[in-house]
């Protein structure tokens, strides 16, 4: 089941817009990516008519959640709001999902873009367009308080055979085990079923970027988290680089955002300013020379 949740910068004014733009083309507005009725507007355009876009979210934390009083927050959502505010779009609406649906509830035309620090990988390059990096990660492990079975990382799971992995179905983590030969896997639909699994003991550990589980498990006693780490797949280092994920025909919408990001991305104190407060460190910023392409074509590992 989804649940949408909208953040409004100028309900009033767009109060406003809504009903001018509706005076104006009455039943014509397009649809998506190919517009609809008498009109072809692309996703873009839509958007800046109705001064509203939709996003869907995982609700990790701290990339993108909706808080206890219904607000959207996270780091990227902090960096969607400037972002789409420079375009013209003040409010966002936002839809939370299974992970697994992400790309194909985009694709459907269900939401507009998808906003959960998605990790740019070759096979997702394939069914949908990501914008350039946003954020570069790590890996950690959730495991009970004391770490019983001295786990370390994902080779040290591989390596004892007696160890149950929970892992977000879809995540790159999930991929990970499947690569290192682990099978013994439960896999979740969320992050915080993943972490209540490991509290429950129907698994040992379980496996997620490592700004998201030491920021769900800092007031934890029952659980901790392991040193965070770079995985190695046949001795090469996985690089992790999380983007903004759009459908490949909204290439305007894409560009456009591409635009706004540079300027965040390109000064290291309007980054920080935007993702600090949840939790990200100069360290998560991506370096200037890595891409998309590179990504895309699975360069870097």
């Amino acid at each position: 089941m989804t649940q949408r949740r909208t953040f409004n910068r100028s309900a009033l004014a767009l109060t406003g817009v809504f009903a001018l733009a509706l005076a104006l083309v009455g039943c014509s507005s397009g649809s998506g990516d190919a517009g609809g009725g008498d009109t072809d507007q692309t996703t873009l355009e839509k958007a800046q008519e109705e001064g509203s876009i939709t996003l869907a979210v995982a609700s990790e934390r701290p990339y993108s959640w909706v808080d206890e009083s219904g607000e959207p927050t996270g780091a990227t959502i902090a960096m969607h709001k400037q972002i789409f505010e420079a375009l013209g779009i003040d409010e966002i609406e936002v839809e939370e999902v299974a992970w697994d649906n992400l790309i194909p509830g985009l694709n459907a035309g269900r939401w507009d873009v998808v906003s959960a620090g998605m990790s740019i990988l070759p096979d997702r390059c394939a069914e949908a367009a990501f914008s350039d990096p946003e954020i570069m990660y790590t890996t950690t492990l959730a495991v009970p308080a004391g770490n019983p079975k001295g786990l370390s990382d994902l080779d040290s799971i591989a390596a004892a055979g007696d160890v149950k992995l929970a892992v977000q179905s879809g995540a790159i983590e999930d991929g990970y085990a499947t690569d290192l030969g682990i099978t013994d896997v439960v896999q979740v639909d969320t992050a915080s079923a993943g972490l209540e699994a490991v509290q429950s003991g129907r698994a040992d550990a379980f496996a997620l970027t490592a700004v998201s589980l030491n920021w769900m498990t800092e007031d934890m006693d029952d659980l901790e988290t392991t040193e965070a780490f770079v995985q190695e797949l046949d001795g090469v280092e996985q690089v992790g680089a999380g983007a903004t994920v759009f459908r490949k025909a909204d290439t305007d919408l894409l560009e456009a955002y591409n635009e706004e990001l540079a300027g965040i991305t390109g000064d290291e104190q309007s980054y920080l300013d935007l993702v600090e407060p949840f939790g990200f460190t100069a360290e998560n910023l991506p370096p200037a020379d890595l891409t998309t392409a590179q990504l895309c074509e699975g360069e870097l590992g």
